[in-house]
């Protein structure tokens, strides 16, 4: 769902005020990306966690069935 909605960005008070006295806005984007970028990795762990205990749980009631 992340992937589909328009671009998202938004900082921290401090870092709104710096970067936007920023003529060109390339440190500005930069900065955005890195925060969404940064964002993503907890999501795709717990993901990957969760996806995991599930195929573990599944094994298990089948080996349970048998």
């Amino acid at each position: 769902m992340l992937f589909f909605l328009p671009e998202i960005y938004a900082q921290c008070a401090m870092c709104r005020a710096v970067l936007e006295s920023d003529a060109d806005g390339s440190t500005a984007e930069g900065i955005n990306n890195g925060i969404l970028y940064l964002m993503a990795f907890p999501y795709l762990l717990v993901g990957v966690i969760g996806y995991m205990i599930y195929k573990s749980r599944q094994k298990a009631k089948k080996e349970e069935r048998v």
